[in-house]
């Protein structure tokens, strides 16, 4: 096991001690927590926006808060910003073409995509292992990201999907159980 440390103090002698400052090394120890991947979409006057996250997490049940971030220099941030609803699509497992194309620059990422309408016109995505439609509540200044925390006031889910997971900078899947 390779073990890094933010300060030298608290390293064991046989450590490999990684300054804060560099952040590649910082962002491959973040990479080493699996996480899912969502797309979290919303409608605006000027058209559907939608991108790829796995910054998604769960706040508080009672009442029901999540959590997730988007990157100052993301375009789409104005519109996240101004919005009253969006919605979070948690990917499925064989999702992965859908990962992809809102994580990229396509014009269109939702041409040829089976939509609902959710709460506010968020478009929601079909065959996903969960759908929360999330009243945009609170941001909070998060470094070079704003942290984005709402209230759920619906949601679904589909017991018999698969997450589709992001662990080291790649897609994975569970394992069977």
């Amino acid at each position: 096991m390779s073990t890094r440390s933010l300060a030298s103090a608290a390293a064991p002698a046989s450590a490999s001690v990684t300054a804060i400052d560099d952040v590649r090394e910082f962002r491959n120890a973040l990479g080493r927590f699996a996480t899912g991947i969502a797309v979290v979409t919303l409608e605006t006057s000027a058209g559907r926006i939608g991108l790829t996250v796995n910054s998604f997490n769960s706040v508080s049940l009672t009442p029901p808060l999540v959590v997730w971030s988007l990157a100052r220099t993301s375009p789409s941030l104005p519109a996240f910003e101004a919005s009253q609803y969006y919605a979070i699509n948690v990917l499925a497992v064989d999702q992965e073409e859908i990962s992809n194309r809102f994580a990229g620059k396509q014009p269109d990422r939702f041409a040829g995509l089976e939509l609902e309408t959710g709460l506010g016109g968020a478009p929601l995505l079909s065959g996903v292992c969960a759908r929360f439609q999330v009243r945009n509540t609170t941001r909070h200044d998060g470094g070079d990201h704003v942290v984005f925390i709402g209230e759920v006031e619906r949601f679904d889910y589909d017991d018999s999907r698969e997450p589709l997971l992001y662990f080291a900078g790649r897609y994975r899947r569970l394992d069977a159980d």
